[in-house]
């Protein structure tokens, strides 16, 4: 059988936003597509899939231990019943029973934010009810412990760009403001780039995505305590059941964190040289602005930010980028301020090639 876009009457897409959901996150590699196939075309213990791939990754990340799951949002609802059942298996059965009392998840405000969904949805999946600390521009370690009650199960810290950056505690304050009350923190690291820090600071369970930074199949993983983990995986009896996870991806996921730990994501210093001849090109159209920015959460990540100037407006370029094909994907966070990124992580030379002049195309026209 062929697969083509005609096939199913779809239309290419240049995906110069960044690792985004909504365009099937990241490609995946030769390696990872044989482990896949390898697991497609074999049959498992599913039971001692799941825990046999948790110790070689452990292993691999000098964690205790790690639950792959289907998808951060994944990990971040299974987590939280992990920390309200804390291994019973009435819970399992019984996720929402009013038997079970302490379901508070404290949350700084600034995290409560919509990355696709929201936050708040993924942690009332789990059975949890999230209390708010501090305020959207600020949030101490004193805000987190002064809404800790009888009821919390667990502090929740996002790691993001989604989320507001200025005035914020950091992972190991939170950490130590959880401990201090013997409560776990939960870290949300989904599109995070170090697979290691946010556990040597002190967070319990980290989650991550396995299509954005790793570039591996749909997927996630849970690292963290044992015992915590050894509860995350209980929830295959559970609510986990309807975020079940192949063994095709279990195993293209476990490949792609392997070749991730050898080789790592681009460097900041590689990513800037191709941005240069590209944000060149964009300069040279007319009403277009271009430098080169890094993220705004800190990661050596850097995108081509350009300024929208004229009768055309920045999200009417937007638009007209997506309207043909290729439909050119960009980051539109900015776009009320007249500024489009574009992202070249997922792109190569034909593709910003293609970008440029659809963006001369564009500016162009009356």
């Amino acid at each position: 059988m062929t697969i083509s876009l005609e096939k199913f009457g779809l239309r290419e897409v240049i995906n110069a936003s960044g690792r985004m959901t909504i365009l099937g996150v990241s490609k995946v590699s030769e390696s990872v597509l044989a482990a896949q196939k390898f697991g497609g075309q074999h049959f498992f213990e599913m039971s001692e899939l799941s825990i046999q791939t948790g110790k070689y990754l452990a292993n691999l990340l000098h964690v205790d231990d790690v639950q792959i799951v289907a998808s951060a949002s994944a990990g971040i609802a299974q987590s939280v019943a992990a920390v309200i059942g804390r291994g019973s298996l009435f819970h399992t059965y019984h996720p929402y029973t009013k038997r079970i009392t302490k379901r508070e998840i404290i949350l700084p405000k600034g995290h409560n934010v919509d990355y696709g969904t929201a936050v708040e949805i993924m942690v009332a999946e789990g059975g949890g009810q999230v209390v708010e600390a501090g305020y959207a521009n600020m949030c101490t370690p004193e805000h987190i412990e002064m809404m800790i009650t009888d009821e919390t199960a667990a502090v929740l810290y996002i790691k993001s760009h989604h989320t507001v950056q200025k005035s914020m505690l950091t992972v190991q304050e939170a950490a130590e403001a959880a401990h201090r009350h013997q409560l776990p923190l939960i870290v949300d690291a989904a599109a995070e780039e170090d697979l290691c820090k946010y556990s040597e600071m002190g967070a319990d369970l980290v989650i991550y995505s396995g299509a954005k930074a790793i570039e591996g199949p749909s997927a996630g993983m849970v690292i963290g305590k044992k015992e915590l983990i050894e509860w995350v995986r209980l929830q295959s009896k559970g609510i986990g059941r309807a975020m079940k996870i192949g063994k095709d991806n279990i195993l293209g996921f476990t490949q792609a964190v392997e070749d991730y730990l050898a080789h790592g994501p681009e460097a900041g210093s590689a990513m800037l040289e191709r941005l240069t001849p590209f944000v060149a090109a964009l300069n040279e159209i007319d009403h277009l602005k271009a430098q080169a920015v890094q993220d705004s959460a800190g990661r050596a990540i850097y995108r081509a930010s350009v300024r929208v100037s004229g009768v055309k407006s920045a999200k009417e370029v937007i638009r007209q980028l997506k309207e043909k094909s290729p439909a050119i994907y960009t980051r539109e966070y900015q776009a009320n301020n007249g500024i489009i990124e574009f992202d070249i992580r997922s792109l190569d030379q034909e593709e910003m090639d293609k970008i440029v002049r659809r963006l001369k195309e564009i500016m162009e026209e009356d």
